[in-house]
């Protein structure tokens, strides 16, 4: 008799410790990052440093890569993603869609880092010259307002080019065949074709745009995980301090990663912006004239309030930045 309860005592220890696994389990958060193939989010998933922190909080890592921000934000919109980094333009036409994110934090400018590219032979010389011509670019990117602001400073419309929206390993094999005059892209595709294509940079951002990169994240991921944030947000800054002081080092880690030359990443790798900083009034007010641009220029739907979307961090982390 003794034995049989001994057993049943055993069984009922067993069930009861399944079940507490299966909630601790359940219990368990993810936070799923998207990605580009370029950028300070690739060397801290390299690193592996907000993993180790963030299992002490009881949340999983979830890496995706996605070929550009609009991309990026789509994913971030239906819900695959929690957060991510993406230039300027992209989070605008993501919240004129409706999706329900919140300005996290952003990097330094980095106007050299975009541009808009001619081939080494064309006969166009300036942005004054691209009155009629065809340009190519990833619709919602970065390098759409490049775009915009370029031909603004040079007395052109919008409406005085015609657009090729391509993603860019595609806008590439267009640039490189001749069936479009120009190319507005990014590092390290603008990097890549200056040196194999021997590309003619027409136009890059210095002085006309920041280039700033956004990271971003959904709104009810942001307010439910805030100490999930501050923690991703540190571990970013991190890796930004530490990429600065040793290119060369991000150079050998990102090169392999790419599958382009040292010589190359080295150029965007020294074109980039590091850090992750709050939001400040004069940023927001920059990003709030993208805004405006894009809908006085009808591609987007309506006006938009970027000041609406900014995360609050808590008042500790603010003042320790």
């Amino acid at each position: 008799m003794r034995t049989v309860i001994l057993r049943r005592g055993l069984v009922a220890l067993f069930v009861a410790a399944v079940s507490l696994g299966a909630i601790t389990q359940a219990q368990a958060e993810t936070l799923r990052i998207g990605y580009q193939k370029y950028g300070t989010l690739v060397l801290l998933k390299a690193k592996g440093t907000l993993e180790k922190r963030l299992a002490a909080q009881g949340v999983d890592v979830q890496w995706t890569e996605f070929p550009g921000g609009p991309q990026l934000l789509e994913g971030l919109n239906v819900g695959s993603i929690d957060f991510g980094v993406t230039g300027e333009t992209p989070p605008v036409f993501a919240q004129a869609a409706g999706a329900d994110l919140l300005y996290v934090a952003y990097e330094p400018p980095a106007p050299h880092s975009e541009a808009i590219l001619v081939p080494k032979d064309s006969p166009i010389k300036s942005v004054k010259d691209l009155k009629g011509k065809k340009i190519v670019l990833n619709k919602g990117s970065n390098v759409h307002y490049l775009l915009v602001r370029a031909l603004e400073d040079a007395g052109l419309k919008y409406t005085d080019i015609q657009t090729v929206f391509l993603p860019p390993a595609d806008a590439r094999a267009a640039f490189e065949r001749g069936s479009v005059d120009a190319w507005v892209i990014w590092d390290p595709y603008q990097a890549a074709a200056e040196k194999q294509l021997q590309a003619h940079t027409l136009r890059d951002g210095q002085g006309i745009v920041d280039n700033h990169q956004f990271y971003l994240a959904t709104k009810p991921y942001a307010q439910k995980n805030p100490e999930v944030i501050k923690t991703l947000v540190e571990e970013v800054r991190a890796v930004g301090e530490w990429s600065k002081a040793n290119p060369e080092d991000v150079t050998q880690q990102v090169s392999s990663l790419l599958g382009l030359p040292a010589d190359i990443t080295l150029t965007s790798v020294k074109r980039q912006g590091y850090g992750a900083l709050f939001l400040t009034p004069e940023v927001v007010a920059a990003q709030q004239k993208i805004a405006d641009s894009f809908y006085q220029l009808k591609l987007i739907p309506k006006p938009l309030s970027i000041k609406d979307v900014i995360w609050a961090p808590p008042a500790a982390v603010a003042k320790a930045q």
